[in-house]
C-alpha cells in the first residue's frame, strides 16, 4: 500500500488521522515539524504527503518549496478555516488539493485516494484503457502518461500531477483553445474550488519549467480574457 507521510504540529490530529488511515491499510509515517519532515524526506519520499501550514521551524509553505524542487508526488494541505488566502497561495505553488481542518476523516480519505488514483493513471500502475493512457506526440512535446514522462526537444522535464494532466489537456488538441474553467474542471474535482489566477500560475510554473530545457519555448499561447491554447510547431 501506499505511504502517507503526515505533517502537523497538532499531535492529536496526527493521531487521529493516522490511526484512520493505517485502519485503511496505508503505511504512515508522522512528523511534528516541518524541518523534521525533511530531513527524513530527503532520505526517501513517501508516496503522498499531507502538511498543515503552520508549522514550528519550517512551516508547510517552506516544506512544499522544498519539496517542489525534488519530487512530483502528489502534496495535500491541511488547513485552518482563517487560512483562505495561504490555501490559495499554495495551490499555485504546486500543492495539488486542500483539506480544511477540523476535517472529516471520510473526505479526506477520499481526496487522498482520488489523488493516488491520478497518480497511479499517470505512472501506469492501473491498466491503459483509454487514448489517454498513450504516447502523445506534438511537434518538439512527447508525453508519456504511463511513465509520467515529458520530453522536450528529447530533454527531460519534470512536471507535478497537475501540471501534467494541465499540459495533456491542452496539447491534446493543438490549435484549440481551452478556457480556464475547462482547465479547472480537468485538474480538480467538484470539491475544490480554484480561482483564474491558480491556473495560470500553473501554466506560468509549466512554462518556466519548459523554458529551462529550450529558453525560446512558446507553444502555449495566452489568449487573454479567453485561456489558452497549445500550438504546434
Amino acid at each position: 500500500m501506499p505511504r502517507i507521510a503526515l505533517v502537523d504540529d497538532d499531535r492529536n490530529i496526527l493521531t487521529s488521522i493516522a490511526t484512520m488511515l493505517e485502519a485503511e491499510g496505508f503505511e504512515v509515517e508522522i512528523h511534528y515539524d516541518g524541518q523534521a519532515a525533511w530531513e527524513a524526506f530527503t532520505k526517501s519520499m513517501p508516496d503522498l504527503a499531507v502538511l498543515d501550514i503552520k508549522m514550528p521551524r519550517l512551516d508547510g509553505m517552506d516544506l512544499l518549496q522544498r519539496m517542489r524542487q525534488k519530487t512530483t508526488i502528489p502534496i495535500m494541505f491541511l488547513t485552518a478555516k482563517e487560512d483562505e488566502i495561504d490555501e490559495i497561495l499554495g495551490l499555485r505553488m504546486g500543492a495539488d488539493d486542500y483539506v480544511k481542518k477540523p476535517c472529516s476523516h471520510r473526505i479526506l480519505l477520499e481526496r487522498i485516494r482520488t489523488l493516488l488514483r491520478r497518480q497511479d493513471a499517470i505512472l501506469g500502475t492501473m491498466p491503459a484503457k483509454t487514448e489517454a493512457t498513450k504516447v502523445m506526440e506534438r511537434g518538439p512535446l512527447l508525453m508519456d502518461p504511463l511513465r509520467h514522462g515529458v520530453t522536450w526537444r528529447g530533454l527531460d522535464v519534470a512536471l507535478t500531477v497537475t501540471e501534467f494532466i494541465l499540459l495533456q489537456a491542452m496539447a491534446e488538441r493543438p490549435g484549440f483553445v481551452k478556457s480556464r474553467d475547462q482547465l479547472m474542471d480537468v485538474a480538480y474535482d467538484e470539491q475544490v474550488y480554484v480561482d483564474d489566477r491558480t491556473i495560470d500560475s500553473h501554466i506560468k510554473r509549466l512554462r518556466k519549467k519548459l523554458r529551462m530545457v529550450d529558453e525560446n519555448f512558446n507553444a502555449i499561447e495566452t489568449l487573454y480574457g479567453i485561456g489558452y491554447r497549445y500550438n504546434e510547431e
